[in-house]
């Protein structure tokens, strides 16, 4: 009788064991999370940007001031090492004023200046700390008022170099932020050879400028 028992039960239990499993519960699977995709700097970039500069002299009457401008440029990235090429140009107001008031004045500014530069750099994920340097241009303008109301003026493009160094940050999607410190120095130019035999040469320029920017990545 044990062993018909024994039997029964065994028999009952596996007719009730379809039943059962039909009755359990699905599991449930979870997906698992998506892992996002490490940043790349590989890419076109656009910006705007804009800072302060002064005349890297001691002298009181160096040229000093502000600019603001745009950024366009482009990076290559493989592995942690990012290289690129950027351009900028930025209106400026970095002047200097000189002479006695009402009786004869100089002043000295440059108006608009810009930079093609070569990049290259150490990315730590978000982070893309760089060197930089290439060709610079300065807008100058030179001008002369006598007697408060006879002015002379002369414009002319001076063309260098320029090096620096800077750091730039992912803050969002597609979205940095960067700070920059260059250095330009122009060769010099003639002013006034229309007006004055011989004109007036000036020697090189040298200036220091500090900016920040913001980029949106394509």
């Amino acid at each position: 009788m044990k062993k018909v028992l024994l039997t029964t039960v065994g028999l009952v239990a596996l007719g009730m064991t379809p039943a059962l499993a039909a009755d359990l519960p699905a599991r449930a699977y979870t997906k698992a999370p998506a892992v996002a995709p490490l940043p790349t700097w590989t890419g076109l970039y656009v910006g705007a940007m804009g800072g302060y500069a002064s005349e890297n002299t001691s002298d009181t009457f160096g040229i000093k001031g502000g600019f603001g401008g745009g950024t366009l440029g482009y990076n290559w990235q493989t592995g942690q090492l990012v290289l690129g090429v950027e351009a900028d140009a930025a209106w400026a107001n970095i002047n200097a004023n000189a002479g006695i008031p009402g009786l004869l004045t100089a002043s000295a500014k440059i108006q608009d200046m810009g930079t093609v530069r070569g990049r290259i750099g150490y990315a730590f994920d978000q982070v893309l700390v760089y060197g930089t340097g290439g060709y610079a241009w300065a807008d100058t303008k030179l001008s002369a008022t006598a007697l408060g109301a006879f002015t002379v003026s002369d414009s002319q493009v001076l063309n260098g170099w320029t090096a620096g160094a800077g750091d730039e940050a992912m803050f969002a999607p597609h979205w940095s932020v960067k700070a920059e410190y260059l250095y330009r120095s122009f060769s010099g130019e003639t002013f006034f050879s229309s007006v004055i035999p011989g004109g007036v040469a000036t020697g090189t320029l040298n200036v220091n400028s500090g900016q920040i920017g913001v980029n949106y990545h394509f």
